[in-house]
């Protein structure tokens, strides 16, 4: 038991008035906001919390560090200023050039500070960014960086986030942060009404200006950094407004590119990153061939979606080149959910159960092939955000005529249906 809360206080939840106060917005498109209004309770406790013990890590046991501890640790070291380099992403050769740039200014030691709570969607767990940081670790002057994990969500709030950052690390003992132009930013989303061009919630370098009124306040120092690429005929890694002024071509390589690089098996460039850290990364992100899969069938009862998941359920076992398991609507509602009933609440958590194992199995390169009766968006669209992280998602609308579905009513759901009506309707 890490804590004991004393209850003095319960009450409902203000989400939209809290969304625009935190997030700046209320709009669900921000994954923030979206986990907020959908995913957390309707009602808040508050109180005295008292700490008893620390909690437990069976992982990484030697990079977990409590505030007073990392302190201490620094004050052995003979470290003095100390930068903290807080991220949710791995770390290649740009983010170690613009770090040891930045702790040159600072004349600070480094303190590599990732969150390993829930991350933003697509981002890649945590025990994958661990071993990328302990590669690229070896690759720091000696006696100059250390690591220390923080067990933190990041809720993508933007400045405000920042400035909960800037107050976490001073009390880590960091007298110095780094930000980046985007830190703790959602993915832009697409724009449809222009031409599908990126729009993001928070403007570029808000963060740093946000937080940077505060350093007097907080005793904690902003190192801000611009977006950085590399200039291959100076071999090396620039500001985009050195680039800019000097009309200098540039190389940049995304996340979704790195991905690509890494399914298909195709080298990555030299200068992006080290082969101990691609090494890392491969593992987390497998060639096609090896990565798991999930085949989601959807469709209203009696459109054949069932019978097709079997045919290619039996064509994959006969196969054999890998695992292959079914989870078809009645075989899950006889073991996964027999509770459950068919309004809209029961068919939520039915197929979020569903995604569940899937997931579990895909995650591990297996291939799940599901097919529930999912009519609603939404649902479908959880599924696809939860399983996509690890494999891939294929969601197939069988598209029966509704008229062909209820010639083959053999459970007798239409004819229900239609009972149902008919009496409605005296």
């Amino acid at each position: 038991m890490p804590a004991v809360l004393t209850v003095s206080d319960i009450w409902q939840a203000d989400k939209k008035v809290e969304a625009e106060a935190i997030y700046g917005t209320s709009s669900e498109l921000h994954p923030g906001v979206d986990y907020l209004i959908n995913n957390s309770h309707s009602h808040y406790i508050g109180g005295h919390i008292e700490g008893t013990e620390e909690p437990s890590h069976f992982d990484f046991e030697n990079l977990w560090s409590s505030p007073a501890k990392l302190r201490n640790s620094f004050k052995k070291r003979g470290w003095r200023n100390v930068l903290a380099f807080q991220t949710s992403q791995p770390m290649h050769k740009v983010h170690q050039h613009i770090i040891l740039k930045a702790a040159r200014e600072a004349q600070a030691h480094i303190l590599i500070h990732p969150t390993v709570g829930t991350t933003k969607p697509g981002d890649l767990d945590y025990y994958a960014r661990v071993h990328c940081y302990q590669a690229i670790q070896k690759y720091f002057p000696n006696n100059l960086a250390m690591m220390s994990l923080l067990p933190m969500a990041m809720r993508m709030a933007g400045p405000k986030e920042t400035l909960w950052h800037a107050i976490i690390n001073k009390n880590f003992g960091c007298t110095h942060l780094f930000i980046g132009p985007d830190h703790a930013s959602p993915p832009a989303i697409a724009n449809v009404s222009e031409q599908q061009t990126a729009e993001k919630f928070y403007a570029q370098s808000a963060a740093q200006t946000y937080v940077a009124g505060f350093e007097d306040e907080l005793g904690i120092k902003v190192i801000s950094a611009e977006e950085t690429r590399y200039v291959a005929e100076q071999k090396t890694f620039l500001p985009l407004s050195t680039i800019k002024k000097e009309n200098l071509s540039s190389e940049m390589l995304s996340d979704h590119e790195l991905k690509e690089h890494l399914h298909n098996n195709r080298s990555v460039p030299e200068w992006f990153s080290y082969p101990e850290v691609l090494k890392a990364l491969s593992r987390a992100y497998p060639a096609r061939c090896k990565q798991g899969v999930t085949l989601f069938f959807t469709g209203l009862s009696g459109s054949g979606k069932s019978t097709l998941a079997k045919i290619i359920y039996a064509k994959m076992i006969e196969l054999g080149a890998r695992p292959v398991t079914l989870l078809d609507g009645d075989i899950v509602r006889h073991n996964l959910s027999s509770e459950l009933g068919f309004s809209r609440n029961d068919r939520n958590i039915n197929v979020r159960r569903i995604s569940f194992v899937a997931n579990e199995i895909t995650k591990n390169g297996g291939v799940a092939i599901c097919a529930p009766i999912a009519p609603y968006t939404q649902m479908r669209r959880d599924a696809r955000s939860l399983i996509e992280q690890y494999g891939a998602f294929i969601e197939i609308h069988v598209a029966t005529p509704l008229d062909v579905c209820e010639s083959r009513d053999r459970k007798g759901l239409y004819a229900k249906a239609r009972k149902g009506i008919m009496m409605w309707l005296h």
